[in-house]
């Protein structure tokens, strides 16, 4: 059965700035996304900001986010900017690009 229109899926797109490259903030998202059970990706962005996409049941992507504004020790988050998505593609799972 197609998942492609559940309606208790939710997909965000994410954009963490502040000390958040060389800390471990990649890494650390990708395990504490398998651990919640969101899926999507998370990179580096050139400007020293990360980008995501979280991507799950509404309890678990806030979860995530909340999880994003504190990231991992070392990391010091100044801003999260949050846009929820409205497309069809489904994550299988949480990746680092």
């Amino acid at each position: 059965m197609p998942r492609t229109h559940d309606p208790f899926i939710e997909t965000y797109h994410v954009r963490v700035t502040g000390r958040v490259q060389g800390v471990g903030y990649r890494w650390s998202a990708v395990r504490h996304a398998h651990m919640i059970g969101v899926r999507g990706w998370v990179r580096n962005l050139d400007d020293g900001s990360v980008e995501a996409m979280v991507q799950g049941p509404p309890d678990q992507v806030d979860r995530m986010l909340e999880w994003m504004r504190q990231g991992p020790p070392g990391a010091k988050v100044l801003e999260l900017a949050s846009e929820r998505q409205f497309i069809d593609r489904r994550f299988e799972r949480f990746e680092q690009h």
